[in-house]
């Protein structure tokens, strides 16, 4: 099945039956008499409204992410816990009304009855959905091409769960080797057709939907290849890991019939998503510099009291897809700090830090001028730090997978910054990669959100770092 058609589905069906549990419900409290009503309560009003706020809670939980070997237990668990969210804050908002009117709303205790009500009906409409994508994928309708990049007992194992299992909707194609001297070989009646070098033409060729990744640990350069290979050629790729990256939980993951698997998402964030977030960056920027504009304010007319200098510090970073920009930063070194030294990391206690430099840093101060950084488009609120081209050029020798932190904006927060300490050495850089690596991976709105709060939490009581 077409993705969008998948999608639009989902949807359609979501809208029938989200109205229909209204319409029993309203049914059941209004028109059976089976409930005292003070007054008559408005039908078409709350039939809206209600249809779209449970539209907000879906979207931002991924209900309407595509589906992939969902099982219908985790259709209906994740349905589950997005209503209980959604009838809980209804619950809030109710309770809280009735505090500040005085009155008690008998609809607080019928809410639980919409809920259950909600939950048989939603539920069945997205099972129904799922049974007849199923059915369809079984009989050969909507199937994907896939191809298994490496030849290995864990890469046999998925072929045999993928072959047993049709309704997953795949189709194995071939395998790709790493190494040449697998070329050739077969199993379960398919060959090793092909090297990496070849995967682009491969991936045309045969029409390939689905990749998945069973390679060595050690061959992270070789992954990265692949990664970008597939870049803008809608392919869903998918990793098998090994028992450190299942343990660590630096990635997502989903199963096969069991079989655990990494999800790496070259789309990285849906289009709609994106613009909410850049929308989200200049609605919080321009709030953030009228809220903090004393603060700044005294923040500025103390650097210049202290030290000479200029007020700002300008630097050339790196950011999305390799552009270069200049971060605007309030200057809290002395002037020309790196004129004798050349390009070096900070460190915690850096002998080059000014005395208001080393309180603004402290408060994070410092970082607020980047809000014109995000405003420009140069910069996200939330996303990996931005690093100076000499130590991206320098880093990405000695650390596999470290460009792809440029697949996205970077940011004045991120999971790294609220993770970990300062970037003292080559390792708290690799250290911190695995968390960028693992916001990019998991990139969404409510990952941003986390992100914020727990950077006010950083804020306040004085942990974390921003470069």
């Amino acid at each position: 099945m077409n993705k969008k058609i998948e999608k639009l589905l989902i949807l359609v069906t979501d809208f029938f039956t989200v109205n229909l549990s209204w319409i029993i419900f309203f049914y059941l409290r209004v028109q059976t008499g089976w409930f005292e009503l003070l007054s008559q309560p408005d039908f078409l009003l709350p039939l809206f409204a209600i249809y779209f706020y449970w539209l907000m809670i879906f979207t931002f939980v991924g209900m309407y992410r595509t589906w992939f070997a969902l099982s219908r237990f985790d259709e209906l668990s994740t349905l589950f816990k997005s209503s209980f969210v959604g009838i809980f804050i209804i619950l809030f908002l109710i309770m809280w009304d009735d505090y500040r009117t005085g009155a008690v709303s008998s609809f607080r205790f019928y809410i639980f009855l919409y809920w259950f009500i909600f939950l048989f009906v939603v539920g069945t409409g997205r099972l129904v959905v799922r049974s007849i994508q199923r059915n369809l994928l079984i009989k050969g309708i909507g199937r994907r091409n896939a191809l298994i990049i490496g030849f290995n007992d864990k890469a046999n194992q998925i072929h045999n769960t993928i072959h047993n299992h049709r309704a997953l909707g795949l189709d194995v194609i071939a395998y790709i080797a790493v190494r040449e001297e697998n070329l050739g070989k077969e199993y379960n009646g398919i060959l090793v057709i092909d090297t990496v070098k070849n995967l682009e033409r491969i991936i045309d060729q045969y029409n390939i939907k689905n990749i998945i990744i069973s390679i060595d640990r050690n061959n992270e350069d070789t992954m990265l290849e692949i990664i970008s290979t597939c870049e803008g050629k809608n392919v869903s790729i998918k990793i098998v890991p090994d028992l450190y990256d299942i343990i660590s939980g630096q990635a997502r993951t989903s199963q096969i019939y069991g079989v655990p698997l990494i999800d790496i998402m070259p789309e990285l964030m849906p289009e709609w998503e994106k613009k909410l977030k850049r929308l989200m960056d200049i609605v919080l920027s321009l709030a953030l510099i009228i809220i903090t504009f004393p603060i700044t304010f005294l923040s500025a007319l103390a650097i210049r009291l202290e030290s000479k200098g200029p007020i700002f510090y300008r630097q050339e970073r790196m950011g999305m897809n390799g552009k270069i920009f200049r971060i605007v930063k309030f200057r809290t070194m002395i002037k020309d700090a790196e004129k004798y030294t050349g390009p070096v990391w900070s460190a915690k206690d850096d002998p080059r830090i000014t005395k208001v430099g080393r309180l603004i840093r402290k408060m994070r101060v410092d970082e607020i001028p980047q809000v014109f950084n995000v405003l420009k488009g140069d910069m996200s609120f939330v996303g990996p730090r931005p690093e100076r081209p000499f130590f991206v050029e320098k880093l990405s020798q000695e650390i596999p997978l470290y460009k792809r932190r440029l697949k996205v904006r970077p940011g004045i927060t991120g999971w790294a910054q609220v993770k970990h300490k300062y970037d003292e050495t080559v390792e708290d850089v690799k250290v911190k990669l695995r968390y960028d690596l693992f916001y990019i991976e998991n990139i969404s709105l409510r990952m941003d959100f986390k992100i914020i709060f727990r950077t006010i939490f950083v804020v306040l009581f004085g942990k974390g770092h921003y470069d």
